[in-house]
Order: C-alpha cells, then structure tokens, then sequence
C-alpha cells in the first residue's frame, strides 16, 4: 500500500502545476477581455462555452470524470467571465444603471397611498416614516397601491412585504415584477395583535373571529385554544369595521389598539400574537428610479437558465465583488411550470463600483434581472 505522505507529495506537485497552468489560463482570458473591449464584443458566449464543455467532458476516461471535468470547467469559464467584467469596469464599460441618485426623498409635499383602512398596520408604518401630517389615503387591495402610484394619484405606496413570524407577502413580490415601481425606504413596525369586540363583550360571547389570514396565523396558538370559527379578511383593520359595524357581540376581530380606538370597539385581550418580538417590514414605493446616496440595500429579481448550477453562478457574482446577500426568495413563473423567479436582497449602493460590476455579470447571464430598488 502507498505511503499516504507520498500520495500527498504527489497530489502537492500536481497542485503546484494546477496553479501555474490556472494563471497563464487567466492571463490569456485577460488578453481575450483587452480584444472584446477594443472590438465591443460581449463578454457571454454561450455557444462557445457550450463546445467547450463538451469538447473537455470528452476528454475524460469515465462519466465520474466527466462529470467533474465538466464543473471544473465551468468554474474556469466563470472566473474568466468575472475577470473581463473586472476589466470593464477599470475601462469604464460598466454600463449605465438608469437610477438616479438624490439627496434625499421629497416626503413633505408626498401624497401617500397605504392598503387596508383606518386604524391598519399599514397606517402606522405610513405616519412613523412620513409623519403625523402626511397627507395620505386608503384603497382596498396591494394592486390598487401600486396603480396609485403608477398613474400619479400618490407619490408613494406602503406595502406590507414581511413579517419575522408568518415570512414573506408574496403578492407585494409579484406586483413589484409586474408594476414599473421602485423602493426607496423600509419601515418595521413592532406588531402587537389584540382580540377586540363590541363594549361588553366577553370571550364566551364570541364565535366568529375575523383577521388578516397572517394575523390568524400569528395568533394561533392563542386561537386554539377557543372553539371559535376564524374567517380571513383583506385587511385586520377591515375586519374591525366589520365588526364595529354590524354590532354583533358573537363577532370579534384581532387587530391593533389603534383600530380599536378607531372604531369604538374595546381590547378583550393585548399580545395573542404567540411572539413578542413579532414585527411586519414594509416598504416605501414609487414610480421613479431614484434611490438615496447613503442608501445601503439593493433588491433585484432575477430568472435563471433552467439548468443545473445556474443559480449557483448568478450568486457567485456576490461572493466574486465581496457583497454580503442578506436575503433569498423564490416564486413560481407563471405559464412555465417549475421554474422560478428569484428575489435578492444584499447590501450596497448602485453607486459603488462592486454592485455594478455585480449586476453586470447577472444581468449577462440571467434570463432576466430587474432593480426592484436600493434604500
């Protein structure tokens, strides 16, 4: 048997040579990317990259060889890629990102449109970000948000888009890919559920509780423990109008204190939600393609070729210009069943020379990529 000392030495040298042949391999990519930048040639060939792969796969002795050939090779392709884009931003070819970078965002004269009614989450997020004396209105869905915005009848929308407890709103997903809007600011808000009812009511009185389907879920274990039938609502603040409105005691809703307040109903009981530390992020959105010069997160969506490991190359991109991903999302395509579309969060300014060197790469090699904002 061989000496495993040997066998090391032997894989050490082999290493070494590894090396040597990888740099002259990049130094040659590096002349490739001087050609395509004097002649104006994209850095993605993927037919050439296609042969390539065969061309070596070919090469191997068994299909376990081939099969790593093969992923070696594609990492060598893609570290060539990442190395032409790097010298294309020394050469200024970064591509203009059209966005525009402002000071600061015009929110005393903003017209602002949240979803639900008086008394809704969504309500408080809009005045702790915009103030006591913003001058804001209600509709009745997330679409009719984003149409508010789109047509100009508000300057901004709050939209409800995760919650640390129930996850994330994926209708406000979808609307962002469908609707030429862009965030431009978060606000979180601490979420307290109570269970509220007509004045004098009492927990033997009730059999119908309505609520937003999160907040149902949030307070389920609260729930749980009643015999009460739950029916889901568009809105928690809905779902105290309704109750404040049809004066029924066998009716209650969990919603804030603040919709109790609203619609002269009483708190029967503070904190259902099972988690103290329960909070909802909303965004702030618009119609412009703005974002703040000290803003400190980018969202995009992006579409991937539907193949092994092409998820796995866009999100290296990430780790290539030394930007820190904070969030992943998927969600189905429609008319293409099992395929997806991805949602990143990760830290950065669009300014920064790495975010776009990043989003070059992705947006060469996705299907499709889209800034959904940077705040």
């Amino acid at each position: 048997m061989d000496d495993l000392l040997q066998l090391r030495e032997q894989l050490d040298r082999i290493d070494e040579q590894i090396v040597k042949l990888y740099e002259e391999r990049m130094e040659i990519c590096s002349r490739v990317a001087d050609y395509k930048i004097a002649t104006g040639r994209k850095v993605l060939d993927t037919v050439r990259e296609e042969e390539k792969l065969r061309a070596v796969r070919a090469m191997a002795h068994n299909d376990f060889n081939a099969h790593g050939i093969q992923e070696l090779f594609a990492q060598l392709m893609s570290m060539s890629r990442k190395l032409q884009y790097n010298k294309l931003a020394q050469a200024g070819a970064h591509g203009k990102l059209p966005f525009l970078g402002v000071d600061r965002l015009d929110l005393e004269n903003a017209r602002v449109v949240f979803q639900g009614a008086e008394g809704a989450y969504s309500q408080m997020a809009t005045l702790q970000y915009f103030g006591e004396n913003v001058n804001c209105f209600h509709v009745d869905t997330f679409r009719d948000a984003m149409c508010a915005i789109e047509e100009g009848s508000a300057d901004y929308a709050v939209l409800p888009i995760e919650n640390s407890t129930a996850g994330v709103v994926s209708e406000i997903y979808d609307l962002l890919v469908e609707y030429e809007n862009y965030i431009v600011g978060e606000q979180i808000i601490r979420i307290e559920h109570c269970l509220i009812g007509l004045p004098g009511t009492k927990p033997e009185d009730i059999r119908t509780v309505y609520s937003h389907p999160q907040s149902l879920m949030q307070s389920a274990r609260y729930l749980n423990t009643h015999d009460w039938r739950q029916i889901s609502m568009q809105n928690n603040a809905f779902a105290a109008r309704k109750v404040s409105e049809d004066g029924d005691r066998s009716q209650a809703a969990i919603a804030s204190e603040q919709a109790a307040k609203i619609y002269g109903l009483e708190v029967l009981e503070k904190g259902v939600n099972q988690s103290e530390t329960n909070s909802t992020r909303f965004i702030i959105v618009t119609n412009q393609k703005i974002f703040r010069k000290d803003a400190g997160k980018v969202s995009l969506c992006l579409e991937v070729p539907h193949e092994s490991g092409s998820l796995y190359h866009m999100l290296s991109h990430f780790i290539y210009n030394n930007l820190s991903m904070t969030k992943i999302e998927s969600r189905p395509i429609e008319e293409r069943n099992w395929e997806y579309r991805f949602f990143i969060d990760f830290e950065g300014n669009l300014a920064d020379s790495a975010v776009k060197n990043a989003l070059r790469g992705i947006r060469e090699e996705a299907r499709n990529m889209k800034i959904l904002g940077n705040y």
